[in-house]
Order: structure tokens, then sequence, then C-alpha cells
């Protein structure tokens, strides 16, 4: 079964901007509750939208040039990114529903 993949300031140009299928990029930190109330969600997500959409996760702490670059304030925040582009953004704790319908939405379009 599929994982997040975890991405860092490095690697974010060649995993989330020039990547083929839109991807979901989780801002978090190990010492964020809401971010560990939905990380559950996105292993799930991960494997159903395997092919179709990237889930990945950026851990703030590590890797502040990426989250002031995309002015993440509060964490969790889901950016969703389709060529190399944010198209849409989620923060806090959601339901999977709410995540469903926006990857939904974004891998069919």
């Amino acid at each position: 079964m599929a994982h997040p993949i975890h991405v860092t300031d490095a690697n974010f140009d060649s995993e989330v901007k020039k990547s083929n299928v839109p991807v979901l990029v989780d801002f978090w930190a190990t010492w964020c509750g809401p971010c560990r109330m939905i990380a559950p969600i996105l292993e799930e997500l991960s494997g159903e939208y395997e092919g179709k959409v990237k889930i990945t996760k950026l851990d703030v702490d590590n890797n502040q040039k990426t989250a002031m670059e995309f002015g993440v304030r509060s964490i969790p925040t889901l950016l969703i990114f389709k060529n190399g582009s944010v198209v849409d953004t989620i923060v806090g704790a959601v339901p999977k529903a709410k995540i469903t319908s926006k990857l939904d939405y974004h891998s069919a379009n």
C-alpha cells in the first residue's frame, strides 16, 4: 500500500511542482495535535488515490523555506498543486469527505 511521500525544501520542486499528477501537500509538525489527527486519513488517501493524486507531507519545522514561500501560517495546511501551481487550500483538521471532494474535483479536471 502507498504511503505519503515526505518532501523537503530540497526535493519540493521535483516531487510537487514538476509532478504530472495533482499533489496534496500536508504542511505539518510533530508537535501539532490536529496534524496527528489527520495523519491516518492521509495514509488512507495515499492508497485510495495511488496513481491519480500524489499525497505528500512537509515538516514545517525542518523545511521553513517552502512553508514561507507558500505563506503557511497555521498547521495543518493542505495545499493542492496542479501543473506546479496551488489550486486549492484546506486549513485545519477536516473530515475525510472534505479532502476527498477536493481531490476528486482536481484529479478529474
